[in-house]
């Protein structure tokens, strides 16, 4: 091999590495921020599962979330809550009516984008609302933001749960 052709093989092969060292740098940022992610996720679906026993949770699910006025939330009886109050108050409303059950989040993947995490999956489980006991089931979507304080949420959607509208049309609600 020539001088030049020598110079511009260690050259790529130089770029090469330090792509591969950069790559594996930001796959491991990633990994981190996923796994705050998923504290963050992991307090919050702790905290619908205490709401599910009856407990309110609106302090322990607001420190969860971005404290602004264009935060939402979809939930499953439909409608679209705007602003922290607003969003966190339903939880306790849920919380009135509740007296057993359990929520799990299956087939979880996060994905990180800078500052802002993207959170899919399927809501799980049982609700013993209003001492009917009714099965939870549907695609969720959750998104944070990072914050200074760590990753908060800023919106919460999932599907329509037919059994919880009809539970809720027979109660007159």
């Amino acid at each position: 091999m020539t001088g030049n052709k020598m110079k511009v093989a260690m050259r790529g092969a130089t770029t090469g590495l330090l792509m591969g060292l950069l790559a594996g740098e930001i796959a491991q940022a990633d990994a981190g921020a996923s796994d705050e992610v998923k504290a963050v996720s992991d307090a919050f679906y702790g905290a619908l599962n205490e709401m599910l026993q009856g407990t309110p949770i609106s302090e322990r699910v607001a420190s969860l979330w971005l404290d602004a006025p264009d935060v939402t939330a979809q939930h499953p009886l439909g409608g679209r809550d705007t602003g922290l109050a607003t969003l966190v108050g339903a939880f306790d409303g849920v919380a009135s009516m509740a007296s057993g059950g359990t929520l799990t989040l299956e087939d979880q993947a996060i994905a990180v984008f800078g500052d802002t995490a993207v959170e899919t999956g399927v809501e799980t489980g049982t609700a013993t609302l209003s001492g009917e006991e009714i099965p939870l089931g549907y695609r969720v979507t959750n998104v944070y933001t990072l914050t200074d304080d760590g990753w908060r949420m800023v919106h919460h959607h999932t599907d329509l749960s037919p059994p919880l509208i009809d539970l809720m049309a027979r109660l007159g609600q």
